[in-house]
């Protein structure tokens, strides 16, 4: 399994990133680096939202991007803020819905919407990140 690359940002924050094959099962791997990052910065209080989140945008990258792989990142932006972003070669740009109640799926990005202070979505040539921000109380 590859190791998880980490990387000191303009700001003095570090970085955690990995590259995983675009498949169901790296939404855990996914969640574990979030885990990681947020215990190495005493973040902790922010974990459950962050790995929820974490599990939706890797699983929409998995159901809609293209080629095998996706590149998760989790990043200190501030020094009570992480976003947390999936990067896929998809153009396709990430919309909220309304799914219907017997439908079982679509409310992963509303979720997200919910959860997190801040998120979109930057375009790239190669395709696409999606992010959430997350801030820490106090």
């Amino acid at each position: 399994m590859p190791q998880p690359t980490t990387r000191v940002r303009p700001t003095g924050h570090p970085g955690y990133s990995e590259t995983l094959p675009r498949d169901p099962e790296s939404a855990a791997t996914a969640r574990r680096l979030v885990c990681v990052a947020l215990s190495t910065w005493g973040l902790d209080e922010l974990t459950d939202d962050a790995v929820l989140i974490v599990t939706e945008l890797v699983t929409n990258a998995v159901r809609h991007a293209r080629r095998r792989s996706i590149r998760v990142m989790v990043e200190r932006i501030a020094p009570r803020t992480v976003r947390v972003a999936v990067a896929d070669f998809s153009h396709a740009l990430p919309v909220p819905c309304a799914p219907k109640n017997d439908e079982e799926g679509g409310r992963g990005l509303a979720l997200v919407v919910a959860l997190a202070t801040n998120w979109g979505a930057d375009e790239r040539r190669w395709g696409k990140v999606v992010w959430a921000d997350l801030e820490a109380p106090g």
